[in-house]
């Protein structure tokens, strides 16, 4: 005859693990932290893309020749890529915020100059110091964004916005340019990157903190 078992009164399921630790929330300080360098980052992608559809009316209005307009692009570009890894190591000796808010003055500036521009000779020396000031902003704008969250949930949510929003830029600064062309004319494209500067500029000196690294090559100290 089958006979049938049961389990004791006392047994139990077992327990189910506890939920992970909510991660840490953004304060205001670091908020604004984040506006600050994500907003340096996005105006620089911005600054890529944005003068693309405005080439033809630009090159009319200062009397580009046909051949030279494309160095309203490149005069940006070249210093741009070309001092960036120069730039990168000069603020890790001797301060990235240093650096980065004299790349940002830099920039300001020779946005003002590329809106007012009254000739092609004017026009391209202001590009070319727009992409000096670029130069010195991303590498130290990146390090500072390292250096101002800690390693983990927060380090990667920082990094994460920063990588969208450059990306956006490059995206947006097509469309963007085209449309403000069409209403308020090329130089409002430029006269955008200046305003931009004038809202990251006075917020970092109180927000962002000083970061280098050691010199010396048996160096290993973190960065600080």
């Amino acid at each position: 005859m089958a006979t049938t078992t049961t389990k004791p009164a006392s047994a139990t399921a077992p327990a189910a693990p506890p939920a992970p630790p909510a991660p840490p929330a953004l304060t205001g300080r670091d908020r604004l932290v984040l506006f600050v360098l994500c907003a340096a980052q996005f105006m620089v992608a911005l600054d890529f893309s944005v003068l693309n559809v405005a080439l033809p009316v630009l090159g009319a209005d200062l009397r580009f020749d046909q051949s030279a307009l494309q160095w309203a692009v490149t005069a940006f570009a070249l210093p741009s890529g070309g001092f960036l890894l120069l730039f990168g190591r000069i603020g890790d000796l001797f301060g990235r915020k240093r650096l980065f808010l004299s790349g940002l003055a830099l920039f300001g500036a020779a946005s003002l100059l590329a809106t007012l521009a009254w000739n092609p000779a004017s026009f391209l020396a202001g590009r070319a110091l727009q992409g000096l000031g670029a130069a010195a902003i991303v590498p130290t704008g990146m390090a500072l964004l390292t250096t101002a969250f800690p390693e983990g949930p927060l380090r990667a949510r920082a990094l994460g916005i920063s990588g969208t929003l450059m990306s956006l830029g490059f995206t947006i600064g097509m469309v963007l340019g085209g449309v403000m062309t069409d209403t308020l004319g090329w130089r409002s494209t430029m006269g955008l990157l200046a305003v931009f500067t004038l809202i990251v500029l006075p917020l970092a000196p109180g927000l962002l903190p000083e970061s280098r690294t050691p010199s010396g090559p048996a160096s290993t100290c973190p960065a600080r």
